[in-house]
């Protein structure tokens, strides 16, 4: 199996998760984000690591089914939209990985904004390094939003920012900051807090 194949392995894993019920279905999805976290060049031997925005993106689907949205925010016959604000670093890598995926019956979209006020139908935001002079500004016009807030960006969590992206050992790793989260209306599952590097209660925004 080559990089460009792993949000395909990822993705068929969980469908076969998706088959099972109950506790299996949660133990299966869950093996897979911690084969993504402690490295999932470790079960190809001798083929090549994928790189981190391969590994971000196979994040970003799985955050999806651990985290619960408000019912509001998600109503009949919408999409799941994962969102990228700013310069767009995932290749076709990110498309790949949520190509014929749904959360909860919803569709999984990728959308690029420009705008932080175009934000407002996304469910997960991605925001690049390229907004990082202007992150403040960002988290508060989206504040209280329904809005899973995710980035690379340095100081992210510090400053009011959801899910921080990490890099350690040469592997990518994730912080939460579960006061902005629990603020916007969402609940992060206590098996995605487990395997967070750091959760934290910063209630500051754009500090």
């Amino acid at each position: 199996m080559n990089r460009d194949n792993n949000s395909v392995w990822v993705r068929s894993v969980l469908r076969n998760g998706a088959a099972s019920r109950g506790h299996t279905k949660l133990r299966l999805r869950f093996e897979v984000l911690l084969c993504v976290l402690f490295g999932i060049s470790n079960l190809w031997a001798d083929q090549p690591k994928p790189n981190e925005y391969q590994v971000e993106a196979v994040y970003l689907l799985n955050f999806a089914k651990f985290v619960e949205w408000p019912a509001t925010a998600l109503p009949p016959e919408s999409t799941f939209n994962i969102c990228v604000l700013g310069q767009y670093p995932f290749g076709a890598a990110l498309e790949r990985t949520i190509a014929g995926e749904s959360i909860d019956g919803h569709k999984v979209l990728v959308q690029r904004i420009s705008r932080p006020q175009d934000a407002t139908g996304c469910r997960i935001l991605f925001i690049s390094l390229s907004e990082e002079t202007r992150l403040p500004e960002i988290l508060k016009i989206l504040y209280k939003s329904s809005v899973l807030t995710v980035s690379n960006v340095p100081k992210f969590s510090q400053q009011g920012g959801m899910i921080q992206f990490v890099m350690e050992a040469n592997k990518v790793r994730f912080e939460v900051n579960l006061s902005s989260a629990e603020r916007a209306g969402l609940t992060l599952s206590s098996e995605l807090l487990k395997v967070a590097t750091s959760v934290t209660r910063n209630g500051q925004i754009g500090n």
